[in-house]
């Protein structure tokens, strides 16, 4: 199991740093500037060219079964899934096989929302709240791995 953290505007890179650590488990932090990350050896960084979607590409195209993607992309959500991985967003709202229709179809509503000028595209803050709620769903995710791969 490989956990891959889509990091540019990642809030928990500490949290999955303390799980992944916890569990012996490969971190990799894909983005496209350098950051500082810790320094150990299961924690790498990978910094990808500029482009809209390069960090989602390079994550998607090393992806496996078994891995975990944190990720508040739900178009990368999806390809990850199809790649038989699971996938949790940096709230700790998990991206299933059975949410991943409707959460891009809500994505592309919200979208055609902002480009009308219906919406202002309001997203919330980010509560200690949520970071507790990603701590339990990694925790939770890698626990499901570790069972699935024995």
């Amino acid at each position: 199991m490989h956990i891959y953290v889509d990091a540019d505007a990642c809030p928990v890179k500490a949290e999955a740093v303390r799980v992944a650590l916890r569990h012996d488990l490969r971190i990799t932090f894909v983005s496209n500037s350098w950051m500082r990350l810790e320094d150990h050896p299961l924690v790498e960084r990978v910094v990808v060219g500029e482009g809209a979607d390069a960090a989602d590409d390079w994550i998607a195209e090393h992806v496996g079964a078994f891995d975990l993607v944190v990720t508040a992309d739900i178009l990368l959500a999806a390809r990850c899934l199809k790649a038989g991985a699971q996938c949790i967003s940096p709230t700790g709202k998990p991206f299933t096989e059975a949410n991943i229709g409707s959460a891009v179809a809500m994505r592309d509503l919200q979208r055609h929302l902002r480009e009308t000028g219906e919406s202002r595209g309001f997203n919330a803050a980010f509560t200690p709240r949520d970071r507790s709620r990603f701590l339990e769903a990694m925790e939770h995710a890698v626990q499901a791995a570790k069972r699935a791969t024995g």
